[in-house]
């Protein structure tokens, strides 16, 4: 399982309910590494995408404690069990978590890799992901020669766990 996400340099992640900023390169990384595939989301960030809508080309996800949400064409789960169960229907590498921050603090414990645009800015975030440059669990494996867009630079940097545990690894259904 994957995580992909954008993070400034405190790795803040969103603000007032979007992204901190839109990049045109980091949106077709976005869609190259996650179109085919399955997305899981919260559905905060559900209503964040154009017209609240479902990303297309996609197996898509959404995490609600609303227990009447429903998403046309979707399933809707409502807590980590009953994620985990739908998600044994996948194969684990087909599988994108890409937010928001609730979504990942709680399925990073079953991701074995993350993608990180790292921009190389602060700013004024309210969601955060967690800091994987001082995590020991993980280590940055690639990182891409940097990028501009405008006056901000970036680089895309791709994050491996060193050991996935093996309680997590049962739940998740892999071995």
């Amino acid at each position: 399982m994957k995580a992909i996400l954008a993070a400034d340099i405190n790795w803040g992640i969103g603000s007032r309910g979007g992204l901190l900023v839109s990049i045109p390169s980091d949106m077709k990384f976005f869609r190259e590494k996650t179109s085919g595939h399955v997305v899981v989301m919260g559905r905060k960030t559900l209503n964040s995408m154009p017209g609240g809508r479902p990303l297309k080309n996609r197996t898509n996800i959404i995490v609600s404690r609303n227990e009447k949400l429903q998403v046309p064409g979707c399933p809707v789960v409502h807590n980590l069990e009953e994620l985990l169960e739908e998600l044994k229907k996948y194969d684990n590498e087909d599988i994108y978590i890409i937010g928001g921050e609730q979504i990942y603090r709680m399925m990073l414990p079953y991701c074995d890799t993350v993608y990180v645009t790292k921009l190389n800015y602060a700013y004024e975030a309210d969601v955060h992901f967690p800091d994987l440059d001082k995590d020991p669990e993980w280590e940055m494996t690639e990182e891409s020669e940097e990028h501009t867009y405008f006056n901000l630079e970036f680089t895309f940097r791709t994050y491996k766990r060193r050991q996935l545990s093996a309680a997590c690894k049962a739940e998740a259904g892999t071995s």
